[in-house]
């Protein structure tokens, strides 16, 4: 199954609503759930800064974005209709993805020197208008593809930059050796992704864990809708409880995992524990939460040491192993990473 923002367990929930307002989103969440995913069919610029009063220039990557219009169809591509260094459409979802690409490129590369989703400057690619009132974002392997929600209870998914970083950090994953969709490795590939949407939107807004929101999905819901994103790290499970898509079901606590066969054994569901652990680590170092914790779950990811079957525990221990190789055995950041895992109960104890 391709990685989606929503999870289809929400989208069950308003396909099966009787609410008379909601029939068309009813109705497009229904279609939604139908509608087959597609499988997947250098550059540079200057950048200046100021240094102690002198204008340091330096050439880095720069991202080669490709937008391309379904025109609410179920075809990928679409017709191409930006690309890199052109101004701006005029359509709302068009350019809010061009922007959304470019703001994830510069996180990537500012944070972890990443030189695209692959690591390699490879094009980032995006397709917008995917679907008649199609309530999802996704991953292809290959290119971000938006719909435009059904008006009702989605408004659309590129104006969340969460969304769309979110959705490329699959991309990550998958180009570091990936995880499997599946069970504990599935929610860690889910709590990835956020963790890199949430850092993205970080950056781009130059807030410090402190004043972040830990919001995944910000911005998506109507008005109507009584909840502020899909879901929250810092307190998973409060991110949503509205008489039709129902309280958001996220546990934060391994007494509260969810032993599920829907979902693929429950990946965006469980992913709150790592979302919870990995908001921990960050709240207790501070700061811009990418520097420190960020670096020490990019680099946990990108070693090479965590197996596509990997579950909480061995995630854990992994990424305690790199903030100790970084940092040292006894600084405050082994200290954070091993006090955060104890925190969600993966670890049995603050020296586990």
């Amino acid at each position: 199954m391709t990685p989606g923002i929503v999870p289809p367990f929400l989208l069950d929930r308003l396909a099966t609503t009787d609410d008379p307002r909601l029939a068309r989103a009813a109705a497009a969440a229904r279609k939604t759930l139908t509608v087959p995913r597609p499988a997947r069919p250098v550059r540079t610029r200057l950048r200046l800064s100021i240094d102690e009063g002198a204008l340091v220039a330096e050439t880095v990557p720069a991202p080669d974005r490709v937008i391309s219009d379904a025109a609410n169809t179920e075809r990928l591509p679409g017709r191409r209709v930006r690309t890199e260094d052109d101004g701006p459409t005029g359509d709302r979802s068009v350019d809010e993805a061009y922007d959304g690409l470019g703001a994830t490129f510069d996180f990537f590369w500012d944070a972890f020197a990443r030189d695209g989703i692959d690591g390699a400057g490879g094009s980032l690619l995006a397709t917008v208008h995917f679907g008649d009132d199609y309530d999802n974002a996704f991953w292809n392997g290959e290119r971000m593809v938006f719909g435009d929600g059904d008006g009702d209870v989605f408004t659309g998914f590129t104006r969340s930059l969460s969304v769309i970083a979110h959705e490329l950090g699959h991309g990550v994953t998958e180009a570091a050796g990936g995880l499997e969709y599946q069970g504990q490795s599935g929610a860690l590939n889910e709590s990835l992704s956020d963790v890199f949407g949430a850092l993205a939107e970080q950056h781009a807004l130059g807030q410090t864990a402190d004043e972040a929101t830990w919001l995944i999905g910000a911005g998506i819901f109507a008005e109507t809708v009584q909840g502020t994103a899909l879901r929250s790290m810092s307190a998973p499970g409060t991110a949503y409880d509205d008489d039709v898509l129902g309280k958001d079901p996220q546990p934060g606590h391994m007494r509260d995992y969810v032993e599920t066969s829907d979902d693929n054994g429950g990946v965006h569901i469980n992913s709150g524990i790592p979302n919870r652990a990995f908001f921990l680590v960050a709240s207790r170092l501070g700061g811009h939460a990418w520097e420190r914790a960020g670096s020490i779950w990019y680099r946990t990811l990108t070693s090479g040491s965590v197996s596509p079957t990997a579950d909480f525990a061995a995630f854990a221990a992994a990424t305690l192993a790199t903030a100790t190789a970084e940092y040292g055995g006894t600084s405050e950041e082994v200290d954070a990473v091993r006090a955060a895992w104890a925190g969600v109960g993966v670890a049995k104890d603050a020296r586990a």
